[in-house]
């Protein structure tokens, strides 16, 4: 589709909108790269199992007042095998894809969970793949190849250097990705149906009580009158303005620019983290890491919008 930020016949509306989206965008980009600087210091305090107890005390809450504020007193009518496909969502994307990603973080560090986490598009599209809902160009086969190369690359340092507890955390990491990518394609026909919002609202609701089960034990070890108030700021942070307001936000914005023309946004999201942790928390790069992340970052593009032969 044609670019109305580039067309001098787009009405001023539209083009005011544009620019917000790509504003709001950029936003988004900084407020996630940011972000896992965030939970690491969070993590630190709270312990994964303590972070993953408070978030999904408010997720459910949050999830609740959308609807509300959507609908007011009645939701939409779910049959029961939408229920049942509901609670998978929720298992994969909240226990398994937040759970995993939350220890991965912890174990690993800022840059290299924000460049693996990049990777999942890569997951995504061999799903579809195996699906049936996309077929693979040599160009995305490619892309993938490189990815993969780009990734050892990356972490070569750590395996070399036998750190194991961080390497581990990036395996975790991966793994983590693969789920996301197994919610994006389980979530599309209900999606299609039901709408963004409805859907992740009751998967969110769906998947918050395993995560709080399995958590409990670690939320009621951290003693929380004792937690400092930047700590719960940055738990605040992460959970209510980074993870649910993000990605509402997020959903406008690919609605008003279209997916393709938003998702190289999120490449931008690595090194984005990877200055903040530089910063904030004296993280340091070696050139073959650069040069890995890069790779990895290029193969992912590649598999992405290679779609023509």
């Amino acid at each position: 589709m044609p670019d109305p930020l580039a067309s001098p016949t787009a009405p001023p509306q539209e083009l005011q909108r544009q620019r917000t989206a790509l504003l709001l965008g950029f936003a988004l980009v900084v407020v996630w790269g940011a972000n896992f600087s965030v939970q690491k210091a969070v993590f630190a305090a709270l312990g994964p199992g303590g972070f993953l107890f408070a978030r999904y005390l408010v997720m459910p809450l949050c999830a609740v007042l959308l609807l509300w504020q959507r609908y007011g007193a009645s939701w939409p009518r779910i049959s029961s095998s939408e229920r049942w496909a509901l609670v998978r969502l929720g298992i994969m994307g909240h226990l398994l894809h937040v759970g995993l990603v939350t220890y991965g973080i912890h174990w690993s560090t800022a840059f290299s969970s924000s460049l693996i986490l990049a990777v999942g598009p890569v997951f995504t599209l061999l799903l579809l793949r195996r699906a049936g809902y996309e077929r693979l160009t040599r160009a995305q086969v490619a892309g993938v190849a490189v990815a993969c190369a780009g990734v050892l690359l990356f972490l070569s340092d750590k395996l070399l250097a036998a750190r194991w507890q961080a390497s581990s955390g990036d395996l975790v990491l991966l793994v983590a990705a693969a789920f996301f990518s197994a919610y994006t394609v389980a979530a599309k026909p209900l999606i299609e149906r039901h709408g963004g919002i409805t859907v992740m609202a009751y998967a969110t609701l769906a998947g918050s009580l395993p995560v709080l089960a399995l958590s409990l034990p670690a939320g009621l070890a951290v003693d929380w009158r004792a937690v400092p108030m930047a700590i719960w700021a940055g738990t605040l942070w992460a959970v209510i303005v980074s993870a649910f307001i993000g990605w509402l936000v997020w959903g406008w914005v690919n609605t008003v620019r279209g997916v393709a023309r938003t998702a190289p946004l999120m490449y931008l999201m690595p090194p984005v983290a990877g200055f903040v942790a530089w910063v904030a928390m004296g993280e340091g790069y070696t050139w073959i890491k650069i040069a890995g992340a890069a790779v990895a970052l290029s193969g992912v593009a590649l598999a992405q919008f290679g779609r023509r032969g």
